[in-house]
């Protein structure tokens, strides 16, 4: 299954891409569906921004996002974050107290907010306090309307955008008035986007990989993310609960494993489980050679003599089957987690003594004894104990897959 969307690119003075509107498709037609706008929101959420995609908009530039009444009132733009989103209040929206209020709330959280298709109403002028940018439909009003209107309320702390901008010489007319923005045919059309859809179950496996990729984990985020989901707390606590370093009472709930394992083992250990949810419609030799690939980064990294951290070794190995997993593109995938650079690099390129561990394990996985030499002499690893941590890894990978629910 797919998402598609729509983004549009919307220019400052200098003719430079300030950022895009992004507009709901539900399918290859570039056209807006006939759908109800508050289910279009939603969706264009769902799949297209909070399921992880990061092509939506250049590093950098804002998203500007269509938002109608009942999920402003609903605060449903505090999902995103505030740094890469406008939140654009539709024409449709009626500008009563309960609206004012909510748009006072985002407000105050920073978040960046737009009147869309403003049509000159002056009962919006008490929203102005909490608003940053005005559109005015070019077409809607008229040219000369609406730069007499940016005349007329340059006191106002605001920035104004020229909307359905169709010529060059609408163009000019808004660039003299003073306009800040502008967005239309005359510059770009709105342009497709097609993204293969990642499923509800997946983006939980993707934020929990996030979490336990930061430097310091949030203990509260990763019991809320795991709380959400049924099937992925009974997992966890299956695993913990056959851990080989088990405790003698049996856990019960999350908190009491997250008091048990410790951050540091509770990060392998969450890395672990999310790849398992990851894996549940894949052959099980894909999970057991993620985990098999882990376990042998992190010995080996253990034995060497360079500075590597085995359980960076081990999340490394974990994350190299990555894309396989989910389905998308590994660099796409990395780029959504909070990794160190050493990482990055040696997931893509191989670089890094960090790399050249992880192409050595790769190597002996496929046999290439060539490789395999080469690497471990640059580790200083000994072929003997490269062969024991193979044998090591493999068996540690078949105790947690008999740990998984059948």
């Amino acid at each position: 299954m797919y998402s598609y969307v729509a983004r549009q690119p919307i220019f400052n003075r200098q003719q430079k891409t300030a950022g895009y509107e992004l507009l709901f498709r539900d399918g290859e037609s570039n056209a807006f569906p006939d759908i109800e706008e508050n289910n279009a929101t939603c969706r264009l959420l769902v799949e297209n921004f909070l399921s992880g995609h990061s092509s939506l908009a250049a590093l950098g530039q804002r998203c500007f996002i269509n938002f109608p009444q009942k999920s402003l009132l609903r605060l449903q733009p505090l999902m995103l974050p505030k740094k890469q989103v406008v939140i654009e209040v539709l024409e449709s929206c009626e500008p009563n107290d309960q609206l004012l209020e909510a748009i006072r709330q985002l407000s105050q959280q920073g978040y960046l907010i737009a009147l869309d298709d403003f049509d000159l109403d002056p009962r919006w002028q008490r929203f102005f306090p909490y608003v940053h940018i005005l559109k005015l439909d070019l077409m809607k009003i008229g040219v000369e309307a609406a730069c007499a209107y940016l005349a007329d309320h340059r006191h106002h702390k605001l920035m104004f955008l020229a909307e359905k901008v169709e010529t060059h010489e609408e163009f000019m007319q808004t660039y003299e008035a003073g306009f800040h923005f502008f967005q239309g045919y005359y510059f770009s059309r709105p342009e497709l986007v097609k993204q293969r859809l990642i499923k509800p179950e997946r983006m939980v496996t993707l934020r929990l990989l996030q979490e336990v990729c930061r430097p310091q984990i949030d203990v509260d985020r990763v019991e809320q993310i795991v709380a959400s989901d049924v099937s992925l707390s009974y997992l966890l606590l299956r695993f913990v609960n056959t851990a080989e370093r088990r405790t003698t009472v049996p856990i019960n709930g999350f908190r009491q494993a997250l008091i048990y394992l410790g951050e540091e083992r509770l990060k392998v250990f969450v890395s672990v489980v999310a790849t398992a949810r990851a894996a549940r419609h894949k052959p099980s030799e894909l999970y057991a050679l993620s985990l098999q690939r882990a376990k042998m980064c992190e010995l080996l990294a253990a034995e060497g003599e360079g500075p590597i951290d085995s359980r960076i070794a081990f999340m490394t190995g974990l994350l190299s089957l990555l894309d396989g997993l989910l389905d998308q593109p590994l660099a796409t995938l990395l780029q959504q987690l909070p990794l160190e650079a050493a990482v990055t690099s040696a997931l893509l390129a191989r670089q890094g003594e960090l790399g050249i561990l992880l192409e050595l394990v790769t190597a002996y996985e496929r046999a290439d004894w060539d490789s395999v030499r080469h690497a471990s002499q640059t580790l200083a690893l000994s072929a003997e104990r490269i062969g024991d941590s193979y044998q090591q890894a493999v068996s540690w990978a078949e105790s947690y897959l008999a740990a998984l629910p059948g």
